[in-house]
């Protein structure tokens, strides 16, 4: 049972802990951090996975949810997961980085749609991800859900055609593939810090960046942009994970609830994303020109990023994907 839950946000000057809490007798404390905002889709889905869990083994778990990064970047916190001193973390590209192989996600116009991503997903490829990441790290994946399409945003002019990017330095995340994507259509791929892109587009040392809506949105970007073109030129997926010692200590009815849990929750968590993305572009509508994009010609010019992926990795993921594709 439930006897109290509250969310706190405590005073303390750079912490701003958001804490999930049951007070109940011996509940077991469960930390789950990731590195974006409290507003993003990644700490949605660890708030309602939290409460879900909370619902199914009432008293058994204390939940404190950290969001913004508080208990390091996203490269600290796995390898903080994998050394035990953080029980679970919700994160996205920095899983990508465990096996080459995971680069698929970095190739460009890979999916058309949210729809046939979770169709993808169900036809194989999220057994196959869960086998990879855990094959390559120290963790548990407990659930797959969705970081988000990436877009791009930038000072100078709307995104319409592969012409458009030429000469454009743009800040990226990402590795080797994503490189290649924006170099492959004329632009100039930037590493810059997330925290330092702001200033960056400020002072003309960028002149767009690529992510998704919510980190837009997050940063304010929008203040010192003009122009948002709807590229989906890369879908980023999130990883639910918990650490081996946090795993291995739960009971084998827990860890079945945990599971149940993440699978019953994937719909509501996919529907959940799509509606921030929305919400972030209603509320940047009034401060850029927000433009859709057809996407064929921009899919034609990077086929050589394909030919280089399936050289190196084969097309096992790739068939998957085609496949629900053409039967969408």
């Amino acid at each position: 049972m439930i006897n109290n839950k509250t969310f706190l946000l405590p005073s303390i000057a750079g912490i701003g802990l958001l804490a999930l809490s049951v007070h109940a007798g011996a509940a077991q404390e469960v930390r789950i951090a990731t590195h974006v905002s409290a507003e993003s889709p990644l700490a949605k889905q660890v708030e309602m996975f939290a409460e879900k869990i909370e619902e199914r083994l009432p008293g058994q778990f204390t939940f404190e949810l950290y969001p913004n990064g508080q208990l390091g970047k996203e490269s600290a916190l796995i390898d903080n997961l994998q050394l035990d001193t953080i029980e679970m973390v919700n994160v996205a590209s920095g899983v990508l980085k465990v096996d080459d192989k995971l680069g698929f996600f970095d190739l460009p116009w890979l999916f058309q749609d949210r729809e046939n991503v979770q169709q993808a997903m169900a036809a194989g490829l999220e057994d196959a991800l869960v086998e990879t990441v855990e094959d390559s790290m120290s963790a548990k994946v407990v659930g797959i859900y969705e970081n988000g399409f990436r877009h791009i945003i930038n000072s100078s002019h709307p995104i319409e055609a592969p012409d458009d990017l030429e000469g454009m330095k743009i800040r990226i995340s990402g590795g080797d593939f994503r490189q290649q994507i924006f170099a492959s259509l004329g632009a100039v791929p930037a590493k810059i810090a997330w925290g330092e892109t702001f200033t960056a587009m400020q002072t003309g040392v960028v002149d767009g960046a690529e992510a998704a809506t919510y980190g837009f949105y997050g940063q304010k970007m929008y203040e010192v942009q003009d122009y948002l073109s709807m590229t989906r030129h890369v879908y980023t997926p999130s990883f639910l994970l918990a650490s081996p010692g946090f795993w291995d200590s739960l009971s084998e009815e827990q860890q079945t609830a945990f599971i149940e849990v993440a699978n019953e929750m994937r719909d509501e968590a996919y529907a959940q994303a799509a509606e921030i993305e929305q919400s972030n572009l209603e509320a940047m509508r009034s401060s850029l020109e927000i433009n859709e994009v057809d996407l064929a010609p921009f899919r034609d010019s990077v086929q050589s990023v394909y030919d280089d992926y399936v050289n190196r990795y084969g097309d096992d993921w790739l068939d998957i994907v085609r496949q629900t594709a053409e039967s969408s």
